[in-house]
């Protein structure tokens, strides 16, 4: 695997960018933690989508990683209502539920990714560095 562009954020004197991983997956978001904090990214993990939103995060979340089915509100409503109340924060949704139908609404409501479970690393690791790298120059979230 090549060395992710974002490594640069390490020259810029700021800290490194937060993923938030929101999958009702124990081991998913664990395993996504682990990745993405040795690699030198900050992860948070949350297992539902409304103790996602329960925490209220703020605008720190640099992209969001989302599992489409989960028990309570699913990834597809989180993304609803964060796209009304005009968040701006990337989305990268990852599903085992094969459904293109799905898949055709995340991406027209503004996802940047859609993945299925299970994924290759560097699928993963390419959509991240897709945003990172938008918003490192200057392109927003």
């Amino acid at each position: 695997m090549a060395v992710p562009r974002w490594r640069g954020y390490r020259s810029c004197n700021v800290a490194p960018p937060l993923i938030t991983i929101v999958d009702d997956d124990e081991s998913m978001c664990a395993s996504l933690d682990n990745l993405l904090r040795s690699l030198g990214l900050r992860a948070r993990a949350f297992q539902s989508a409304e103790s996602f939103l329960r925490a209220s995060p703020g605008p720190d979340t640099s992209c969001l990683i989302l599992d489409v089915r989960m028990p309570g509100m699913g990834g597809l409503e989180l993304q609803r209502q964060l796209v009304a109340s005009r968040s701006p924060v990337p989305i990268i949704f990852v599903t085992s539920h094969i459904d293109d139908d799905v898949r055709e609404r995340a991406l027209e409501a503004g996802a940047v990714a859609f993945l299925y479970k299970p994924f290759r690393e560097e699928e993963l690791l390419e959509a991240i560095d897709g945003v990172l790298q938008k918003q490192l120059n200057g392109g927003g979230s």
